[in-house]
């Protein structure tokens, strides 16, 4: 069956995480992804833990329905193949701190002539302009510049990192975004351009309405726990046996819980009578609805809220997740095989189209598992060709 960017073609020399998030998500729609690797280490994330025969499982999550090319850059003949792959590119995907690649003569400015029609996505931490632009970066980094670890974590305490490398994800998401809007343009105009994408614009972007409340009260949010910022009741309750999150997100919703838990007083109660009444009473809400959730299990006061449609779900652990049945039905946990580390469970694929759907095709692959593979399918070059590129050092030595 056809995928979605069935043909397009990408030159991946990003690392680690936000970089390969973005192009296993072009991959995982059909693109074809060249991962650019330096010979004999190749991407940092290879040596992060935990390792299964030799394999980073870490990698692995990231890098699937790839293609692993070693090319040296820095060595003449690596770089004259790699301006001729770029010929060839439709994309081109570099996580870099700002300058390296200029360095090696490849900024964005070094291939547009080689290549016009080349869509050239730079992710970095704070982008390609700015006071910070030339900073180092980690997604913990950005976490704590861009705000949104100082409205996580449990009320009163201290600042609290999202338990997901969430710049990272972000910015690979906004990279892919940032792409496929240029590759329209490019339809229409017949000439690509230069995505660039700050890890730290990114959570500046999903702060949500931290940065309206902030601008209306004067008040920067701080951390509130588990609770909502904006709704009532929009939290976990304690259970007979743990933990129920619920959301009644409006006031219909209110009235059904009351009647779930059978605490008709509380629907009747003036002080509760609209979400911005139960703001201003908000510790005697959650008092009488704490008094209320322990009277059952989890399992209990879920089918009873299903029944009434209140949205509300248990606090599922990721053994729980990998077990849901929903999850499961929607082909969100795969089981992938590795030549080397056997089968291993990766996520599936969220984006669900009707007529073009995603797919896992192969498994992350080895490194340089695919040069002479990629250099006769891109470049349909000779052996001879292919060897002498290898003879000069190209591949590494």
């Amino acid at each position: 069956m056809s995928q979605a960017l069935d043909g397009l073609r990408v030159l991946d020399l990003s690392r680690v995480l936000a970089g390969p998030y973005t192009t296993m998500v072009l991959a995982d729609l059909g693109a074809d992804v060249v991962k650019i690797e330096l010979p004999g280490t190749g991407d940092d994330a290879r040596a992060f833990p935990p390792h299964v025969d030799g394999e980073s499982v870490y990698f692995m999550s990231l890098n699937r329905n790839k293609r692993s090319m070693a090319l040296d850059l820095k060595n003449p003949s690596g770089h004259e193949l790699f301006l001729e792959l770029v010929q060839q590119a439709d994309v081109l995907v570099e996580n870099f701190r700002p300058g390296a690649m200029a360095r090696l003569g490849l900024a964005y400015e070094d291939l547009a002539p080689v290549n016009p029609r080349l869509i050239y996505a730079a992710l970095s931490g704070f982008g390609q302009t700015g006071p910070y632009s030339s900073r180092p970066a980690y997604d913990s980094v950005l976490q704590a510049m861009g705000g949104i670890m100082s409205i996580t974590g449990p009320e009163g305490g201290p600042s609290t990192r999202v338990g997901t490398s969430i710049a990272d994800i972000t910015a690979g998401l906004f990279g892919t975004i940032g792409i496929l809007a240029a590759l329209a343009k490019r339809h229409e105009t017949g000439v690509g351009q230069m995505v660039d994408v700050a890890m730290l614009d990114c959570q500046v972007a999903i702060l949500e309405n931290a940065i309206a409340r902030y601008a209306a009260t004067g008040v920067a949010p701080g951390p509130i726990g588990n609770r909502h910022p904006s709704v009532f009741p929009f939290e976990p309750f304690d259970t007979a046996d743990g933990q129920i999150m619920v959301a009644a997100g409006n006031d219909a919703l209110w009235a059904r819980l009351c009647a779930v838990i059978d605490c008709q007083d509380l629907a009747d109660d003036p002080r509760f009578a609209t979400n911005p009444l139960r703001h201003e009473n908000y510790d005697a809400m959650r008092a009488a609805l704490a008094e209320a959730f322990p009277k059952r299990t989890t399992a209990e006061w879920q089918r009873l809220l299903d029944e009434a449609g209140i949205p509300n779900g248990p606090i599922n652990s990721v053994a729980d997740v990998v077990n849901d049945p929903q999850v499961q039905s929607r082909e969100m946990i795969q089981t992938v095989d590795h030549p080397t580390a056997g089968e291993t469970l990766l996520p599936g694929i969220p984006i669900k189209l009707g007529t073009t759907p995603g797919a896992i095709r192969r498994p992350a692959p080895m490194l340089g598992e695919h040069t002479a593979e990629i250099v006769a399918e891109w470049l349909g070059c000779s052996p001879e060709r292919l060897a002498r590129w290898r003879d000069q050092g190209a591949f590494g030595a």
